[in-house]
């Protein structure tokens, strides 16, 4: 299923496919993750398009420069990352995604201090948890 996915002042605009869904949720505890707090899902590479508003992404990059990150010129939202730890896959910003929400009852943090591509083993270091007051 194809999802329709945005930044917040709608600049740039994207469709993606997720071939795991929402089973591929997760938050990464490295440096630059725990500052940015957002949850992403996985998808291909071939499986995002961005269909306005190219130009308007700004990139960065830091440490090994294998993650690129990707975000709104105008409004900051990060969209998406081409990931370190398979580069052929791209996480994107659940937030982005029309009708998704980043609430989820547990997501799963990634062990990024530890980073695999380093040489560490995979690992989750925690879950974070939504439950919603009544």
């Amino acid at each position: 299923m194809k999802h329709q996915g945005a930044c917040h002042c709608g600049a740039v605009r994207f469709t993606v496919e997720l071939p795991d869904g929402l089973a591929s949720a997760r938050r990464c505890d490295c440096s630059f993750c725990r500052m940015r707090g957002a949850v992403a899902v996985s998808a291909t590479l071939d499986d995002l398009d961005i269909t306005q508003g190219a130009d308007a992404l700004t990139r960065y990059t830091f440490n090994t420069g294998v993650a690129q990150h990707y975000f709104c010129g105008t409004c900051g939202i990060y969209t998406h990352h081409q990931r370190r730890s398979n580069p052929n896959e791209f996480g994107v910003n659940l937030a982005c995604l029309e009708g998704q929400t980043p609430f989820l009852p547990a997501v799963e943090v990634n062990d990024g201090q530890n980073h695999p591509s380093d040489g560490a083993p995979p690992r989750i270091v925690g879950v974070l948890r939504w439950e919603p007051s009544e």
